[in-house]
């Protein structure tokens, strides 16, 4: 068309090549191809948004949140215009004092008080000057068929919040002591103001401040004060208690608002009659308290409401009981109530609360089912794309839906509530099953409010549409009713005024719908609907109508309000019992998450907390005692639970209880662990990680103490991975040979216990134990010494050195002890002088009789009741001794093994290259030369292990050799003259070892005891006696004794045999063999013995030692001398 207005210059234009056309399409290919990246971008933030908060969800979270309430911009003066001036200043008059009522509610509260009364006040005189009763008065409007109801409901919530008010106060037993406390305190600042630095002059103004709040607040008048206030004007302005006119229509207004709550309390379909109930309670007292006049009917009506509803929680914990109420403010009323019905009242009530216990479960069963139904409902209607030729059907099926999940958040706020506060309120103990009802209807209660903010886009979205959708039902109804009174063309006042007021309803319903809109529609409609400008059946409509578009308007405002679950701070002694509830039914376990979120709403009422420095300490308070009882109540029961699971799963083989399911019943906590983090104040509570983390530990903790368990953890960590989804962290502790034998650092701390409980072989270094109740003995040998090593570090090795050290110093304190008893020191110096008296005639050994003789001798000093001698505790004393030495240079040679087989991956031992240098060399960075650096020092350590070894025995000798040899211990220079009877001793003691080994019981038996040849070869180094006890000859001297009886025998036994003497030879053939076994274990501890002296370089005696370290430190000194006279000579020629 528009190409038909162009001049003929253009007319080529007409011509289309395509060109445009082929733009055309490149343009929107790039754009849709632009708009399919952007949805698939954003697709990907909200996956991955969604991934990280699942069903976890706080309000004041939200990155993004859409605020749904319409806010007005007009003032209420643009909004009121008509051309009727006079309505114009009633309606803004009134709108103007209800939004103030709507607006104190956020004020200090000795402020906030007084404004009421004043407001209170004022409400009052503007209604009584519109209903006057003067008939000399100008009449403002035409008021015979106006009831502005709205007038008085909000009148009735100022009431209701100064009533709240005083509950508060009255319930507040707390504050009520400390305050009488601060008055005490204020006494004692009277006496010496100077101490608490006052100033005397301004104590008494503050005294007066103080009786006035506590007159004004403390008392729990404040609703008292207000109704008596003087609402007569003084100086002859307004009349209010003698207006008639106003009376009744006050009286009008009240029967009128409570047949509208009577209906519909206790209803399904009730909204906000409750809080309406307690405002009319209130409008009844300030009527009565205004105009003295009492209508016994309606009292008796409202009382008759507690037999429906007992009780009305006001806020949170605040609990009202509306016969209390009235009989407490009218008390003239309450006269005529016969004390049956008060009765009767508080019986209902008592009646109530069991009925109520009885029904929760029941309640709770069906709730469920009505929720759950709701939530498919919404889901289904909410993901169904809305159809153009049936929009406002699906709008209205839309509303319907929305209406219906508040109505069930209202009725489950109100069961939970009233029930809960009740039992606080009457004392009276709850059953565990009502708490676990209770707690599901609080479940039920914040899914309601999930399933709002999950859908609050497309809630968002339709809410909109519907406000519209309802402005245009009211609008249609009012043009209707607008064309009526046009249409009649008698003229009034009156009619004027509705036509005005219609007009006005009708402008401003075209707009948002503000909360400021709605009451001035709400102010209009009550002159409008006058003079039956609308028909019944239109009205009832109407009004719906507008009381839906009240509800769709502030819908995600009134839903939030009504899921609130603040008042669970009171009653927090539920959440054990609930947890127990969850532990024992973990099939729905995802429900914690819900009641988490209830939880979660004590808090921003607790940010408003005054009485603390900081609200942050009661929150910490708050947020302690959820976690402490969340850990006791559940994760501890569940951590433990799955622990016993797992080791009872992976110990079947044993004998253990029956784990028949089908006989014990079964639990599946497996579903704890497909939960989503819980969120709870700055932390998220991950019962998976939680328990994966305990395990874990647990594990790591115990195999570390039992390492050969290490097999047992790691079937248990599998288990747990297959059985409950859990992520298990390997313990990467150090492996195990399969025959680990006992732990250097167990030996270690155990050390006086292993030396009496091993036996020590020399040769094949390794260490049996002595007895067992287990059909094998353990053994330990290097390589079991080398793991303990490779598993604890080499800085293991100087520490069981020190512990030996320890061990030694006490052994040596007993050692010295038997060697300084007088029985035996005597006999050993006895002993000492017939060796040198009788040496040269003996060929300088020692008689073998003599060592025997003292070897009986000492039995007669007395056994222990296991038949032991003095000289048999000696020798074990001493083995003990050897043993402990054996251990040291086991740990050695371990130590050894470990730096062996952790540098065999160094090619060249006399040629390591240095990793730092070639690294700087390259120019790596800093890391990786400090990496290099490491493993140069790692390196050199381990070659200067595996080249020197530390001389264990060397240091032990040099630490006690000194004590040893000096002059106060004398006595111990006796030892290398009781070797003798000792050795007799230990051969007798080893050669019943092994006679035992063939025998059926082997208890005592043993093939090696190395440890006493160790011990001697210790002590006689410690006290240099070497030379002394070679002086002896001993070895030799028993060669010769056994030598000489064997010949003898064996001379016997040809004469024997000659004579064939069965029976003697038989004898003869044993005493030969016995002598033979004698010889042989002389001839191995003899063996024994040379082998441990080599370890203490028996070859030198203690003098030599010395004269050998002197000269050493010498050719040291000259060494340096010459290494200076070298530099100093250099000197000169540096120069």
């Amino acid at each position: 068309m528009a190409l038909e207005t162009l001049s003929p210059e253009w007319e080529f234009d007409r011509l289309d090549d395509g060109s445009q056309k082929i733009h055309a399409e490149v343009q929107l290919k790039n754009y849709g191809k632009f708009l399919e990246e952007y949805a698939s971008q954003l697709k990907r933030t909200e996956d991955a948004l969604d991934d990280s908060v699942g069903d976890v969800w706080d309000f004041s979270l939200d990155p993004i949140a859409l605020k749904l309430l319409p806010y007005e911009q007009s003032s209420l003066l643009e909004l009121i215009k008509t051309e009727n001036k006079v309505l114009n200043k009633v309606i803004t008059v009134y709108a103007a004092l209800c939004c103030e009522i709507k607006k104190l509610k956020y004020e200090e509260l000795s402020c906030f008080v007084t404004r009421c009364y004043e407001v209170v006040v004022n409400v009052v005189h503007q209604l009584a000057v519109l209903y006057t009763s003067n008939k000399n008065a100008p009449k403002i409007i035409e008021t015979s068929g106006i009831h502005f109801q709205a007038m008085y409901e909000h009148l009735g919530e100022l009431l209701t919040v100064l009533i709240t008010l005083d509950e508060i106060i009255d319930n507040h037993a707390t504050l009520k002591d400390h305050w009488t406390m601060y008055k005490r305190l204020l006494k004692s600042v009277h006496h010496n103001p100077s101490k608490f630095g006052i100033q005397e002059d301004k104590l008494k103004p503050f005294e007066k401040l103080l009786l006035k709040l506590e007159c004004q607040l403390l008392d729990g008048m404040i609703f008292q004060a207000c109704i008596e206030q003087q609402f007569d004007s003084v100086n002859g302005g307004v009349s209010v208690s003698k207006n008639s006119t106003f009376a009744e229509e006050f009286a009008h207004i009240l029967r009128t608002a409570f047949a509208n709550v009577e209906a519909k309390l206790g209803e399904p379909s009730e909204i906000d009659q409750r809080d309406k109930y307690v405002g009319i309670c209130g409008l009844f007292v300030l009527h009565f308290q205004i105009f003295r006049t009492i209508d016994k009917k309606f009292y008796k009506s409202l009382l008759d409401i507690c037999k429906k509803v007992p009780a009305i929680t006001l806020t949170a914990n605040i609990i009202w009981f509306a016969d209390n109420f009235l009989i407490q403010k009218i008390p003239a009323a309450a006269k005529l109530l016969d004390k049956k019905s008060v009765h009767a009242i508080k019986t209902q009530r008592e009646n109530f609360l069991q009925q109520k216990a009885q029904s929760l479960t029941k309640d709770m069963q069906s709730y469920y089912v009505f929720v759950s139904s709701w939530m498919t409902k919404m889901e289904s209607i909410l993901s169904k794309e809305q159809r153009m030729d049936k929009f406002a059907e699906d709008l209205s099926n839309r509303c319907n839906v929305f209406i219906q999940g508040f109505l069930y958040a209202y009725s489950l706020s109100t069961i939970i509530k009233t029930t809960m506060n009740l039992y606080m309120s009457m004392q009276k103990p709850m059953t565990k099953t009502s708490v676990k009802a209770l707690c599901r209807l609080v479940e039920l209660l914040k899914a309601i409010e999930h399933m709002f903010y999950r859908r609050s886009m497309v809630v968002a979205d339709s809410v909109t549409h519907i406000s519209q959708h309802l402005q245009y039902q009211a609008l249609h109804s009012i043009s209707v009713a607008k064309k009526r009174v046009i249409s009649d063309k008698k003229y009034s006042e009156q009619r004027l005024d509705v036509l005005s007021a219609l007009v006005l309803a009708e402008n401003t319903l075209n707009g948002p719908s503000t909360k400021q809109r709605r009451l001035i529609v709400s102010l209009a409609l009550s002159v409008g609907t006058q003079m039956k400008t609308f028909k019944d059946e239109e009205l009832l409509p109407l009004q719906l109508v507008l009381k839906k578009l009240d509800l769709m308007s502030e819908l995600t405002e009134r839903v939030r309000g009504q899921c609130d679950c603040c008042f669970l701070y009171w009653h927090r002694a539920v959440f054990p019992i609930y947890l127990d509830d969850v532990y024992e039914n973990a099939v729905d376990s995802a429900r914690l998450h819900y009641m988490f979120s209830a939880l979660r709403d004590c808090v921003p009422a607790m940010m408003h907390a005054r009485h603390l420095e900081s609200y942050e300490v009661l929150l910490e308070c708050y947020d302690k005692e959820i976690m402490e009882v969340l850990n006791e109540h559940l994760l501890d029961k569940l951590c433990k639970e799955i622990e016993k699971d797992l080791r009872l799963s992976v110990h079947t083989h044993l004998k253990l209880d029956d784990r028949n399911p089908f006989r014990v019943g079964m639990k599946d906590l497996a579903h704890f662990f497909f939960l989503n983090p819980i969120r709870f104040f700055n932390r998220f509570i991950d019962i998976k990680a939680h328990v994966t983390h305990y395990l874990d530990k647990t594990f790591y903790n115990l195999t570390t103490v039992a390492l050969h368990d290490w097999a047992t953890y790691s079937e248990m960590r599998n288990l747990a991975t297959q059985r409950y989804g859990l992520s298990m962290t390997e313990a990467h502790l150090p492996s195990q040979t399969l025959e680990q034998g006992l732990d250097v650092l167990e030996i270690m701390r155990n050390i006086h216990v292993f030396v009496s409980r091993y036996l020590y072989n020399l040769n094949n270094q390794i260490f049996i134990e002595r007895t067992s109740n287990n059909k094998h003995l353990n053994t330990i040998n290097i390589r079991h010494v080398a793991n303990s090593i490779r598993t604890h570090g080499t800085g293991i090795m100087n520490t069981t050195v020190n512990f030996t050290y320890q061990f030694l110093r006490k052994k040596f304190y007993i050692f010295s002890q038997f060697m300084y008893d007088e029985h035996i020191k005597s006999r050993l110096i006895k002993d000492i002088r017939f060796f040198r008296e009788v040496k040269d005639q003996n060929d300088h050994k020692y008689p073998f009789e003599r060592a025997d003789k003292f070897n009986r001798g000492i039995r007669k000093l007395g056994i222990t009741p296991d038949g032991q001698s003095y000289l048999d505790q000696f020798r074990q004393l001493i083995s003990q001794i050897g043993n402990a030495m054996g251990y040291v240079r086991m740990i050695r040679s371990g130590g050894l093994h470990c730096c062996s087989s952790a540098i065999r991956f160094v090619p060249d031992l006399e040629d390591i290259v240095n990793f730092e240098e070639l690294v700087k060399e390259e120019g790596l960075s800093e890391e990786t030369q400090k990496a290099a650096r490491q493993l140069d020092s790692v390196l050199s350590d381990l070659t200067r292990n595996f080249a020197e070894g530390t001389e264990y025995f060397k240091m032990l000798v040099d630490v006690f050799a000194p004590e040893f040899r000096s002059p106060k211990n004398m006595h111990l220079r006796n030892f290398y003259i009781i070797v003798p009877p000792l050795t007799l001793n230990f051969v007798e003691h080893s050669i019943s070892c092994k006679e035992k080994l063939n025998k059926k019981n082997k208890s005592g038996a043993a093939f090696t005891d190395d440890g006493f040849a160790m011990g001697v070869a210790y002590i006689l180094k410690l006290l240099d006696q070497y030379q002394e006890f070679d002086s002896l000859h001993w070895f030799q001297s028993v060669r010769e004794k056994y030598v000489k009886e064997i010949k003898a025998v064996a001379k016997q036994q040809n004469v024997q045999s000659i004579n064939q003497d069965e029976k003697l030879l038989q004898t003869m053939n044993l005493t030969h063999k016995r002598l033979e076994v004698c010889l042989q274990e002389f001839e191995l501890l003899y063996f024994s013995l040379s082998s441990a002296r080599i370890f203490f370089r028996a070859d030198k005696t203690a003098a030599e030692e010395n004269q050998e370290k002197k000269e050493r430190e010498e050719e040291s000194v000259k060494a340096s001398n010459g290494d200076l006279s070298n530099s100093m000579s250099a000197d000169p020629v540096v120069k």
